[in-house]
């Protein structure tokens, strides 16, 4: 479990964003996640957010055998300790959650997979911390701001903090949340836009994913 938090810490360190998305077409999916991965992108989450979240992050796991052999892939929106068990699996590397959960805690230390729980508080961060949880996910990034990962990082030294929603895709709004104290930010559909969707723009996808990549060393 250390080594697997400081291999995780290390990768997030040098990419600084950690993309996040749920579509329900396994092809979607695939395409997608290889737009991320040729643009520089080696670690993903994918979240657990509709009936097809399994199948298709099954395809991500067969896909990335083939072209995307460096991927770390992680799982998001974990509520259960059944959700940790199936996705674990199915071949998740991380299970992220929108919330801390005492059962879901339970079964990724067993298996001794990283969790990453979601909290927005003290008290929360406090019992993340207690259980093991060497990062952390603050949400909702736009509700807490980066005063608050300027505030609460002198008291949780060792932890690492993930922020996730209202960031923007460019560079001077994530490195606002690195300079406060962030590790790195999570970028969902302000990066994974619903016109590179509904259009099949992945190739635009990669580039932009470049650029930012290349404008956050």
């Amino acid at each position: 479990m250390i080594d697997q938090s400081v291999t995780i810490q290390t990768l997030l360190n040098q990419q600084k964003i950690l993309p996040l998305f749920y579509h329900s077409n396994p092809i979607t999916s695939v395409l997608i996640t290889q737009a991320l991965y040729d643009g520089g992108i080696r670690m993903v989450e994918f979240t657990n957010r509709g009936s097809s979240a399994k199948e298709c992050f099954q395809a991500l796991v067969e896909a990335r055998k083939i072209s995307m052999p460096e991927l770390i892939l992680a799982v998001g929106t974990i509520a259960t300790a059944d959700d940790a068990k199936d996705f674990i699996t199915a071949g998740a590397d991380v299970l992220i959650s929108p919330f801390f959960d005492k059962e879901v805690a339970r079964v990724a230390k067993e298996k001794s997979v990283l969790w990453i729980p979601g909290c927005m508080t003290p008290t929360e961060i406090h019992h993340a911390v207690d259980a093991g949880c060497s990062i952390v996910k603050l949400f909702p990034g736009n509700v807490l701001k980066p005063d608050f990962v300027v505030a609460v990082k002198p008291l949780f030294s060792k932890t690492q903090f993930i922020i996730t929603g209202g960031v923007e895709p460019d560079a001077n709004n994530i490195k606002t949340w690195l300079e406060a104290g962030a590790l790195a930010t999570g970028l969902g559909s302000k990066l994974i836009t619903k016109q590179i969707l509904e259009k099949g723009l992945y190739e635009e996808l990669q580039l932009q994913t470049t650029k930012l990549l290349e404008s956050l060393q």
